[in-house]
């Protein structure tokens, strides 16, 4: 491998350029790296008999003993269990024989929402197979390290360069043939590749291993709501009976209009559903900015979205907040004399209360199914009499929502600090390998 004519050839550095481009270091089409990095098109990195291909395109029935077929999905957020990959027919998948996959090639999706995520086939798909929406890309061990490819496709060099390529529009996609011109910066020896690539991965276990953590607590905590919510298991200390109840039976629903834009720059603290799905954090805004009705939240209050219940939305904002308003997409309700707020908001948390939700729903597509509010306030609930049962309850759950809290709080710390750490490692700027190694 040689220095690709793409990195610019060097010259006199000027001061100005020097802030840029520290000595060193040189200036190419994707951004400052080491001099002594080279810049290689993809293709020139793969096995030339296996090079980069994509699978099959359409895989028929599925067949038990047939052999894995990958998807974008699952890999896209880790691997997925094996026993819910797709298997594919012999039949069919021979003639695409081709496509095959080895441990240590490369994957990355295609087409879709998800074009340009990358995975690296680990030992137990060895010899599996993929889909159209998916491209293998075999790299030569003997060219580069593979797992320190997946990571620079991964980086903001891989993602511009997707950005580049990518076509269409409801249904984005690259093709092969573009993947194979993408720029991949190189250490000059295996050794600070894997050692670079070592690094990041072991960041990445540690986030694998805080989402493993996280999906057991979410599990333990729905295992516990569905006896604590029911009656099945009581805390101790508690022998009051409970009822089965309607929810407009615990609680009021309010529907207060308010029109935020006939009141200019008066600010209004905005429960949207928008908001919820980016972090469950209103949005602070004049009443100028906010264009269409809302509904007033009263002090004590939780809102349950009506809108596609398969996707539960329940909110209970925290403290006395001015002018608080909320989509009309949400019904606001306040717990009803002897319940307790807190109770009220695991309750429409809870799978059960959920479930029936969904079941509830109408409307013609999953993406705009909606529970009528008088639908909604006639969903069964069980509940102790029992106040204090109530808040002990609540008090368990809120336990486990803010441990929860507190390892997802964890995981984006830790996937923040491995942007950092690729920043820095896949541009040179930090080296793992002494200097006289690399030669």
């Amino acid at each position: 491998m040689g220095m690709s004519p793409m990195a610019t050839p060097r010259k006199a550095q000027s001061s100005a350029d020097m802030v840029a481009r520290p000595r060193g270091y040189t200036r190419t089409n994707i951004g400052v790296i080491p001099e002594e990095w080279m810049l290689e098109r993809l293709s020139s990195l793969v096995d030339p008999q296996r090079g980069i291909r994509y699978g099959i395109v359409q895989p028929g029935k599925e067949d038990p003993d047939g052999r894995f077929m990958v998807r974008g999905q699952d890999y896209a957020e880790g691997w997925a269990d094996p026993s819910t990959i797709f298997r594919v027919g012999a039949q069919t998948e021979e003639r695409y024989r081709n496509a095959r996959v080895r441990t240590g090639d490369l994957l990355i999706t295609i087409v879709g929402a998800s074009t340009g995520r990358v995975a690296v086939v680990p030992e137990w798909l060895d010899q599996a197979n993929i889909t159209q929406t998916t491209a293998r890309i075999a790299i030569d061990p003997c060219r580069a390290d593979s797992s320190f490819c997946m990571h620079m496709l991964q980086s903001r060099v891989g993602a511009s360069q997707t950005a580049n390529y990518i076509k269409g529009g409801a249904q984005p996609g690259l093709n092969c043939c573009d993947l194979a011109k993408f720029l991949i910066p190189l250490p000059p020896t295996g050794k600070e590749q894997r050692a670079i690539a070592e690094a990041l991965s072991d960041v990445d276990g540690l986030i694998g291993a805080l989402e493993a953590l996280i999906a057991k607590k979410r599990a333990i905590q729905q295992a516990a709501m569905q006896q604590l919510l029911t009656g099945k298991t009581r805390l101790p200390g508690f022998t009051e009976k409970w009822e089965t109840k309607q929810l407009g039976d615990i609680a009021d629903l309010h529907r207060q209009n308010v029109v935020p834009a006939t009141v200019g720059d008066l600010l209004f603290t905005h429960f949207s559903l928008p908001a919820f799905d980016e972090g469950q954090a209103p949005i602070i805004e004049p009443g100028c900015e906010i264009g269409s009705n809302k509904f007033r939240v009263p002090d004590n209050a939780v809102l349950v979205s009506k809108l596609n219940p398969r996707i539960p939305r329940v909110w209970m904002p925290v403290g006395k907040i001015q002018n608080a308003v909320a989509s009309t997409e949400f019904l606001v309700l306040t717990p009803q004399e002897g319940i307790s707020r807190h109770f009220l908001y695991v309750i429409c948390s809870s799978p059960m209360f959920c479930e029936q939700m969904e079941l509830s729903a109408t409307g013609t597509t999953g993406s705009h199914q909606r529970i009528s509010p008088t639908t909604a306030l006639k969903i069964r609930v069980r509940l102790s009499v029992d106040p204090e049962e109530q808040a002990a309850i609540a008090g368990v759950l809120s336990d486990m929502d803010a441990e929860i809290a507190a390892l997802e709080r964890r995981r984006d710390k830790t996937k923040q600090i491995k942007q950092g750490m690729m920043q820095q490692l896949l541009t040179g700027r930090i080296r793992l390998v002494k200097a006289e190694e690399t030669q």
